[in-house]
């Protein structure tokens, strides 16, 4: 299913079309990531460290941990093209 999708896959939708719990499917893609067959996409953007002065929150800002302006990106993961030998 993976090596079939054309992009992105979201792991809540694949663990229901393969029917089995979420949590199963996350063991089978960190198995997977550590063999090197996939690998964790890192282009999302990470949080900010902190907000500007002159953001929404101003001064009283809470940091990016407790903010309900940031979200966090769910994690994608590509496949690794078979290494040649």
């Amino acid at each position: 299913e993976i090596q079939a999708a054309q992009g992105a896959v979201d792991l809540n939708a694949l663990a229901r079309k393969l029917g089995i719990e979420r949590s199963a499917l996350d063991g089978m893609v960190q198995f997977w990531v550590r063999k090197g067959r996939l690998k964790m996409d890192d282009d999302a953007p990470a949080a900010p460290d902190s907000c500007s002065s002159a953001g929404v929150c101003g001064h009283t800002c809470p940091g990016p941990a407790a903010c309900p302006f940031v979200m966090a990106l769910p994690r994608t993961y590509s496949l690794q093209p078979p290494k040649s030998r």
